[in-house]
């Protein structure tokens, strides 16, 4: 044979995708190991504060804790439902909830608007992104002593609080959103010569998306959070302040009724925005499913 004779070589033909589900999938094959979080569990969003509540119910039962410390979980809903009764409960829940609100319309709002001025205009983000980093580094609750001296200690000092705490996620998400919208979205849009209110709804408004509904899964945390604070800053109503007439008086129960009251409407209120995330962004295939 010589030197210089062809020589064959195996070649190995593309296996699609299709193909190597099949392979994996056949009796006796190799077993595809499963690298993502696995299917949903039902309910699983309830393990954790169910876990936390029998930690808290075992360790009340086995007199481990103390009640002048932490009350029992039977105690606190004996305390919730006297006050209930007494439509205590419902009446400051009705206020926070009328503040929280308030303030994260308006705080939503700005930074909304903040948002797509700065992300849309190289001009707009030289005067507003500057600032709102500022604001970031600044805590809200540490602008309260000055908000006092502008605004008093009524509900407008209250409602701004909570919407100095609400607009900054609000902006940064929504902020990183648009400036991360792919290019050659706006190169096709000039291309098919896109109005630019057409330009808004059907590049702008899908690219930043995501973005705005993360915003939201932090500015409703950071509603409660101000609103924790400004609720005890000389209120005369609403759950921070019920707890902290209860402190005066040691009733350990009513602040545990309290903070129980704002864990669960924080768990609401991000379970209604994940639900609104996953209904809008329903066409995006996700670790999340």
């Amino acid at each position: 044979m010589s030197a210089h004779a062809p020589t064959l070589t195996k070649t190995k033909t593309p296996v699609t995708a299709a193909e190597a589900a099949s392979t994996a999938a056949a009796p006796g094959g190799p077993r595809r190991r499963r690298l993502g979080p696995g299917r949903p569990i039902r309910y699983g969003w309830a393990l954790g504060p169910a876990l936390l509540l029998a930690v808290w119910a075992a360790g009340s039962a086995a007199g481990l804790i103390d009640p002048r410390n932490l009350s029992a979980p039977w105690t606190v809903v004996s305390t919730a439902g006297d006050l209930i009764a007494d439509g205590r409960l419902q009446s400051n829940l009705a206020t926070s909830a009328q503040r929280a609100l308030l303030g994260l319309l308006f705080g939503v709002a700005a930074g909304l608007a903040l948002a797509v001025v700065s992300g849309l205009s190289r001009l707009g983000e030289g005067v507003i992104d500057g600032p709102v980093q500022i604001k970031r580094a600044i805590p809200s609750l540490a602008l309260i002593p000055l908000l006092i001296l502008w605004f008093g200690i009524g509900e407008s000092m209250k409602v701004i609080t909570i919407a100095l705490g609400v607009f900054v996620p609000i902006y940064i998400h929504t902020h990183n959103g648009l400036r991360t919208i792919d290019n050659r979205y706006a190169e096709l849009a000039e291309t098919v010569r896109l109005s630019r209110p057409q330009f808004l709804r059907h590049v702008v408004l899908p690219g930043a998306l995501p973005g705005f509904l993360l915003g939201m899964r932090f500015a409703v945390t950071a509603a409660w959070l101000a609103l924790v604070v400004v609720e005890q800053v000389n209120a005369t109503s609403g759950i921070g302040y019920m707890m902290e007439l209860a402190r005066t008086y040691g009733q350990t129960d009513i602040i545990i009724v309290g903070l129980v009251v704002y864990g669960l409407l924080g768990l609401v209120s991000d379970g209604l925005v994940r639900l609104v995330e996953r209904r809008a962004l329903s066409w995006r295939r996700t670790l999340a499913g």
